[in-house]
């Protein structure tokens, strides 16, 4: 492979706090250099004037429903939209068909990554057999299979024993653990979030205190075992608040945001448009300030989008019937800008801190780093290009997406893996 030289760019990588306009030199794979000039003979010539260079941006949090259900999305249709996002790397949830509660079924979809094309693909494991929540899965094999982390998302780790020692086991492998904070008994039967609109709607509504229970619960015992607790997408003010004291108290807990809960509150779904019905739902305008609180003020970890494909079939039908789930690979990028970076709120440099110096740290991965030596999976993106999201343009499968025919400013350019480009606008 020949080497590959950015000429001209804004390298910003938080992870050693440069901001300066850099070349970069790419070699079998990796970043050879980075200086204010520099110049290779042979080497392949990028063009990066007026883009921002960044280490590759990693999302903790995704479906790529493969295998099971192909219709929806597979690993590589959930790879190419993930690289179409400014994505080099994303991390698959265990609900498939079959569960990914087993080394067997790590090893297929790593097999299948392999020949993906976009994205790299890092498998997540399941904390119990059958994401049933009675009995843990096979933890220990799982982790020498390849999985990153385990979770029973889709489904909240409801019994504590359970999640007790899946955070002793997790310690032990150095294996992080992530949760759905639900309360089953106290959602039930909900579809949008308990408020003003679910009342207005005639929907039946999921209290915020369905997720601030579990969150409570769950950061007590990452206290007592010490294992690494991430919470999945945090939605409500006091669910922060708590993760924002035990952070204090030195507990080992990490949370992620998705775009859709920072952008849109429960009033979006006062059409009944099935593609904003997720969960966790959309929240209060107090809860959507708070997170974008968190998100400056380093409570919040990460950015993650709970990209979760459905056909048209599934979400073309009454609001209460409607599976839950939104996609969000290839708006999560226009969103911060738009919504954090552009308004002031959170800087460039925090930015793509969120979006892959971070997950890199939480996942225990290569990558976050834009410096010689570091793996060459780098996200190159205009602050400035116009540009609209049609999802029917879109690579993933599906087209549930709240954001269809958003007008952004800012956007992915291009999307390097192991010094590949396998996305360029």
């Amino acid at each position: 492979m020949k080497p590959l030289l950015i000429k001209n760019g804004r390298v910003v990588d938080p992870a050693s706090g440069l901001d300066a306009r850099r070349d970069v030199l790419i070699e079998d794979g990796r970043i050879a250099a980075v200086d204010a000039r520099i110049e290779r003979a042979g080497a392949d010539a990028f063009d990066a004037t007026n883009l921002v260079v960044a280490p590759g941006f990693i999302d903790l949090h995704v479906h790529l429903r493969e295998p099971g259900k192909e219709s929806a999305e597979t690993i590589v249709s959930g790879a190419r939209a993930a690289a179409a996002g400014g994505f080099t790397a994303v991390a698959c949830m265990p609900n498939t068909q079959p569960v990914n509660d087993t080394p067997l079924v790590t090893r297929a979809i790593l097999a299948q990554a392999g020949q993906a094309g976009g994205a790299r693909v890092y498998p997540v494991g399941a904390v119990t057999k059958g994401t049933a929540g009675e009995e843990l899965a096979e933890l220990e094999s799982q982790r020498a299979a390849g999985v990153v982390a385990v979770s029973d998302d889709g489904r909240p780790l409801w019994n504590s024993r359970i999640l007790r020692r899946a955070l002793e086991y997790g310690r032990a492998l150095d294996l992080l653990v992530i949760d759905h904070c639900e309360d089953p008994h106290l959602s039930a039967g909900g579809v949008m979030h308990e408020g003003e609109w679910s009342l207005r709607l005639g929907l039946r509504g999921i209290p915020a205190l369905a997720e601030e229970l579990p969150v409570t619960r769950n950061v007590v015992l990452a206290a007592l075992t010490g294992g690494r607790l991430h919470i999945a997408h945090l939605s409500t003010r006091g669910a922060l608040e708590v993760v924002r004291r035990a952070k204090r108290e030195g507990v080992p807990v990490t949370c992620e945001v998705a775009p859709h809960h920072f952008t849109l509150t429960h009033e979006a779904c006062r059409d009944y448009d099935t593609r904003t019905k997720m969960n966790p739902p959309l929240r209060t305008a107090e809860d959507v300030a708070a997170l974008v609180e968190g998100l400056a003020d380093g409570t919040v970890d990460a950015i993650a989008t709970d990209h979760a494909p459905h056909t048209q079939t599934e979400k073309q039908t009454d609001f209460e019937s409607a599976p839950f789930g939104v996609i969000g690979l290839e708006t999560a990028l226009g969103l911060g800008l738009e919504r954090l970076c552009h308004t002031g709120k959170v800087s460039l440099q925090r930015l793509i801190e969120l979006l892959s110096t971070n997950p890199a740290r939480i996942l225990g991965i290569e990558g976050g780093r834009l410096e010689a030596g570091a793996l060459a999976d780098l996200t190159l993106f205009d602050l400035e290009r116009k540009w609209t999201y049609r999802a029917a343009e879109g690579f993933s499968k599906s087209r549930n997406s709240p954001f269809d025919g958003w007008s952004f400013r800012g956007g992915p350019a291009a999307t390097m893996v192991g010094g590949v480009v396998v996305f360029r606008r």
